[in-house]
This record gives structure tokens, C-alpha cells and sequence, in this order.
């Protein structure tokens, strides 16, 4: 494990191999499991202020289910996601030409409709964050459905937290992630 200030990081963040592999898995991320994506409490205000905006890069059964569920859905345990197409795909996801799923927040960004790019939960994956009154614990999440994006990353010589330098940074700052690699080196 390495600890940096509040938070607590698996060696596999820093051992294990990834980076995406869009073309094979299809972004089965964003179909698979019980729940949307999570949400934290600090995003709500933001999908309420930009959703305008981002709907019209949802498709119609995306919209329809935002509509019926809201920006966003709690759970019996308080637990915060994004709202799901029939209990599937997250309702602001989006198929391209290719059939591969993506992320009409992040399609909003990038075309300069939005300043937000995605739900940090999103942004972060394969590492999810466990939140405790002390610390963060920061995971990296092994799924078979990522096992393409372990072999890229493997081939390519890219550890977990290289991949994911942006989110990271986003998450926990500059100097935070300086600290990282300095523990990791």
C-alpha cells in the first residue's frame, strides 16, 4: 500500500497494466453492473446546471430515461448514480457510428458545450474510490471486461496510474500525483 496524505493506494494502481481498448470492449463499462455510474454529492449541481446542454448528445431512450428517473438516482444504501437505460446502459451514454458506447457529457465537452468532461467516477475507471471518515481507499478494479485494455496496456508498458495521470490530477491535485510517482519510483 501507499499512503499519501488521506489516501490510501493498492500497489495494484501501480503495478497492474491498462489503457483502454475501445475497438474490443465497445465500452462495456458503461453497460455492465447493478447501478450507473457513481456519483459524487458535489456533481449533482453541476448535471443540474449543464444537462440543457448535454441532452441533445442523448439519445431518445437516454432522454426518456432521465426523464422518468431524474439527473441522477439514490439507492437504498444512499448511494448516488447516474440513471440507467432499462437497468442497462447509463442514460447519458451514447453509441457512436462504430457501436462502441460513450459519453454524451464527455461528446458535450469536447465540442465546447460544457467546461465539466464527465462524472469523476467515469473519468478515474478501472480505480475506484472508497471514501471512509479517515481516508480515500484507491482501487484498481479488475473486471473481465477490461481484460483487452490490460493486454494493451501490458504490450504498451503503461501502469494504471500513467493512464490515468489526468484523472488523478483532477481528482487530487498536482503535487498529490508528483507524490506518486515519487513513491512509485
Amino acid at each position: 500500500m501507499i499512503t499519501i496524505g488521506k489516501t490510501v493506494i493498492s500497489d495494484d494502481v501501480a503495478d497492474k497494466h491498462f489503457v483502454c481498448e475501445l475497438a474490443k470492449c465497445k465500452g462495456a463499462c458503461c453497460v455492465e453492473g447493478d447501478l450507473g455510474a457513481p456519483l459524487d454529492k458535489d456533481e449533482l449541481p453541476i448535471l443540474e446546471k449543464i444537462y440543457k446542454k448535454v441532452k441533445p448528445y442523448l439519445s431518445k431512450a437516454g432522454q426518456k430515461a432521465i426523464e422518468e428517473q431524474g439527473l441522477y438516482v439514490i439507492d437504498e444504501d444512499g448511494d448516488i448514480s447516474t440513471p440507467t437505460i432499462k437497468g442497462k446502459e447509463c442514460a447519458y451514454a451514447l453509441y457512436d457510428k462504430k457501436g462502441v458506447l460513450k459519453c454524451g457529457i464527455e461528446q458535450a465537452y469536447y465540442d465546447g458545450k460544457v467546461k465539466w468532461k464527465k462524472p469523476i467516477s467515469c473519468h478515474l475507471y478501472p480505480i475506484r474510490i472508497t471514501k471512509y471518515e479517515q481516508y480515500d481507499a484507491i482501487n484498481y478494479e479488475r473486471w473481465h471486461i477490461c481484460n483487452p485494455a490490460c493486454k494493451n496496456g501490458k504490450d504498451l508498458g503503461v501502469p494504471v496510474y500513467k493512464f490515468l495521470k489526468e484523472p488523478l490530477i483532477r481528482k487530487y491535485g498536482e503535487k498529490w500525483y508528483e507524490k506518486l510517482e515519487l513513491k512509485i519510483d
